[in-house]
């Protein structure tokens, strides 16, 4: 691809085989010629714009493939557009545009736990056997659990859940006072399960990301509170991404407590059976109450319709299960020893983002939740040989330098299909299956007096040509993370 036309001193070189990147003549040789110097240490640098034919994003399936293990919408879509790649049962390479979706997750996840005081660290993931048996999960959780030994024989598990090994960590702090409670612990890190059946892509995985926190508390009355606080914070989270998930009652499993929800998208895909009542907002996973219950238990006036849902968070009020094994305690008052209250909360992060996927997008095309979305805008540019290729590329590198400049939010997130010897009509099929949130077309438009540009909004399906300031405006109230 040939530089792009000049103007006002700037212009667009390609400086690594990745990207193209706005550079500022700085001088001329003794030809009269424009000498490029690099910027100073400590200088700003002006960031890179990714290029579509630069990216690493194989398509895994070609259209007319096969799809018979493909059994979701969501696995089949972000196989075939090279998002994720299959490397052996339950486990996926995550490729790059699926790991700057998961890195905005985080980001959003990180934002609402510290809201409530919640800070991160990272936890083991080999964990101890002595840990497990003390608590007697190590057999509870039967061949769910990967196992192996070191070279003395020592046994060791990958973690699925942390419960062990943050009180452990809590119980060694010997000067804990109640004036440092609550105590909200929390990772994203990756986790473990050996998964009979793994199926569905990333629903349903042996190795996974998740977001656990753990909480510990003065009382129960103060664990309740803080229960509440990050049952709220989940809510928040969710509505931000723009998903309408379900606090279900829940059965506590072999985490233990005595008290559950689960957080469910509802999906027709989805492996949970809920019940909801349509006349209060009682809802329930099917196995916390008794078969063939229809009435509902809480305004006994409704009846209880069932649906299904994919479990996308969980939340546990743990009591003293844990402290008093591990022997977790706090200085009181009265510098007095008690056994602190718990509480454990998961969010499955690369659920999360494959049952967005899933519950969003068409059958033939990604949409994301607009806060994950890889990146906000893509540029389409003029098909090589064309009029508008050879007599708008001012106006192509315009538009790229007003977007960089008057919107640095969106500094990384707007990309370049420069793969020119392609129909633009090519190349907006490809911008749709993607899902990016707004597709811009450098087209006739680009060669009025005054440039327009061909916006389409995919989220919408909304299309409307836009100066450049038009466009500027448009996309500055475009929310990033």
């Amino acid at each position: 691809m040939q530089p792009l036309l000049q103007r006002g001193g700037q212009r667009l070189v390609r400086c690594a085989p990745r990207a193209l990147t706005l550079v500022r003549r700085h001088g001329t040789d003794g030809h009269g010629r424009g000498t490029d110097h690099p910027a100073p240490p400590g200088a700003a640098r002006t960031p890179s714009v990714p290029m579509v034919s630069r990216m690493y994003q194989p398509a895994n399936l070609r259209e007319g493939g096969q799809e018979s293990e493909l059994t979701c919408r969501s696995q089949r879509l972000m196989q075939q557009a090279g998002l994720i790649h299959p490397s052996s049962p339950g486990c996926y390479y995550y490729l790059p545009a699926t790991v700057r979706a998961m890195e905005k997750l985080v980001r959003l996840i990180d934002q609402e736990m510290q809201a409530i005081g919640g800070q991160k660290l990272d936890m083991p993931s080999l964990c101890s056997a002595e840990l497990w048996r003390t608590s007697e999960r190590w057999d509870l959780m039967g061949k769910e659990l990967f196992r192996l030994q070191d070279r003395h024989g020592a046994d060791y598990c990958l973690g699925p859940t942390h419960e062990e090994t943050v009180t452990t960590l809590v119980a060694h702090q010997a000067s804990l006072s109640y004036r440092q409670l609550p105590l909200l612990l929390y990772q994203v890190t990756r986790k473990f399960r050996d998964e009979p059946k793994p199926r569905f892509g990333l629903l349903r995985g042996r190795e996974f990301y998740m977001k656990d926190m753990y909480s510990f508390d003065v009382s129960e009355e103060a664990a309740r509170r803080t229960y509440e606080s990050v049952c709220h914070a989940y809510d928040m989270l969710f509505s931000r991404l723009g998903l309408r998930c379900v606090q279900v009652q829940a059965d506590t499993g072999n985490i233990g407590g005595t008290l559950s929800h689960e957080f469910q998208l509802p999906a027709d895909i989805g492996e949970d059976r809920l019940l909801v009542c349509g006349s209060c907002s009682f809802s329930a996973n099917v196995e916390t109450l008794p078969s063939g219950k229809t009435d509902c238990p809480r305004c006994h006036t409704g009846t209880l319709a069932e649906s299904k849902g994919i479990e996308v968070g969980h939340t546990f009020y743990l009591g003293t299960k844990y402290s008093r094994i591990f022997n977790a305690t706090f200085s009181n008052h009265q510098n007095q020893a008690v056994v602190s209250e718990m509480g454990c909360y998961g969010l499955g992060v690369t659920r999360i983002l494959a049952a967005a996927v899933e519950v969003m997008s068409t059958e033939e095309a990604i949409r994301w939740p607009g806060l994950l979305s890889p990146y906000q805008v893509c540029i389409i540019l003029p098909k090589k040989g064309s009029k508008v290729a050879e007599e708008s590329g001012a106006s192509a590198e315009g538009l790229v330098h007003a977007l960089q400049e008057s919107l640095p939010r969106l500094r990384g997130e707007v990309v370049l299909d420069d793969r020119n010897q392609m129909t633009i009509g090519k190349r907006l099929k490809d911008a749709n299956r993607l899902g990016y949130p707004y597709v811009v077309v450098v087209g006739q438009g680009a060669l009025e007096e005054t440039p327009r540009f061909e916006v389409i909004c995919q989220q919408t399906d909304e299309t409307m040509f836009l100066s450049k300031d038009g466009l500027v405006d448009l996309l500055g109230r475009v929310e990033t993370v």
